[in-house]
């Protein structure tokens, strides 16, 4: 299995916004059929200000959804709202530890 997680740290003042932007991007993957994926939102500590994250059964479901999301008109024009929204963006992939 695999899990992409991605990191979003809001410029000052725009923690809602990631949020809200965050959420824009959750409802146009279901509009695409594709898996909404879980938000977070951080309560206390560093990081980030918002973490998005979702599980693939295998590499190939991963590429799929990447080719999926770049595709999209609204899924590229949500990106790049989003990262005028920030400081800082991270994406990682994981494999799940059987």
């Amino acid at each position: 299995m695999i899990v992409e997680a991605t990191n979003y740290f809001a410029k000052d003042g725009r923690a809602e916004d990631v949020l809200k932007q965050r959420r824009r991007a959750t409802e146009i993957r279901r509009q695409l059929g594709l898996a909404p994926g879980r938000i977070l939102v951080r309560t206390e500590g560093d990081g980030p200000d918002v973490q998005w994250e979702c599980s693939f059964e295998t590499r190939e479901d991963y590429e799929a959804d990447m080719a999926a999301r770049k595709a999209s008109k609204d899924f590229t024009e949500a990106r790049q709202a989003m990262h005028t929204l920030l400081s800082r963006f991270e994406r990682h992939l994981y494999e799940v530890d059987q």
